[in-house]
């Protein structure tokens, strides 16, 4: 008999490790290594963070799309494998993508890089909102369902939730450290982006966040 501590462990080291959906091509997008230092205090953040919908048309430099993306759900214990955010018991079952401009991209934590998986601009599908189509950058939180095997299916979104709702904490905090802004969103078309997303059996969005510079007027 094979006990959930053994699925976990299966899970983390093997599956959360190899990405899940299948790049289509082996296209992949080094990081520069984040920066883990400096930065403004805690309570400091706590104060800027909000939520903000209206964005400029400017591109994220690639090392802050490098920290924001180890801020969201990066690995901070390298020898465990342990993440910046919380995972539902040691099962990883949140992977983020980043739908920019030039299509869409799984972030691979172990590696810290993004590997390209549709060649498209989907950004107008991850809302209903009007700004997330133009906005650099939209993280598009994707759960492996087929992972939570002792939770019934129409529980599955519940837990796959709440690990969405802590990585999205991280990036509000983030993005009020750097100045940059940000919404949370679950105003979506779940059939539509999942089908956009070409996603597995067993996988389904659970959120969005919208990710850019604010407008001068913000």
């Amino acid at each position: 008999m094979v006990t959930r501590r053994q699925v976990s462990a299966g899970l983390l080291f093997g599956l959360a490790a190899t990405p899940s959906l299948g790049a289509e091509s082996a296209i992949t997008m080094d990081l520069p290594p984040p920066r883990t230092d400096g930065g403004k205090p805690l309570v400091q953040v706590l104060q800027l963070r909000r939520s903000i919908r209206e964005y400029a048309n400017q591109p994220l430099p690639k090392q802050v799309l490098s920290d924001l993306l180890w801020a969201a759900f990066g690995i901070n214990r390298p020898a465990s494998g342990g993440r910046t955010a919380p995972y539902w018991r040691h099962v990883m079952v949140i992977d983020v993508y980043a739908a920019m401009a030039d299509g869409v991209w799984l972030y691979e934590p172990k590696r810290h890089a993004l590997l390209k998986h549709l060649p498209t601009d989907i950004r107008a599908v991850t809302g209903l909102q009007d700004f997330v189509g133009t906005a650099p950058l939209n993280l598009v939180y994707v759960a492996h369902g087929e992972r939570m095997q002792d939770i019934p299916a129409e529980d599955r979104r519940l837990y796959a939730s709440v690990d969405t709702g802590f990585i999205g904490q991280n990036v509000y905090l983030f993005c009020a450290a750097e100045g940059l802004a940000t919404v949370f969103r679950g105003a979506v078309d779940y059939d539509k982006l999942n089908r956009a997303m070409r996603l597995g059996e067993g996988q389904f969005v659970t959120f969005a966040q919208t990710v850019g510079y604010p407008r001068a007027s913000q």
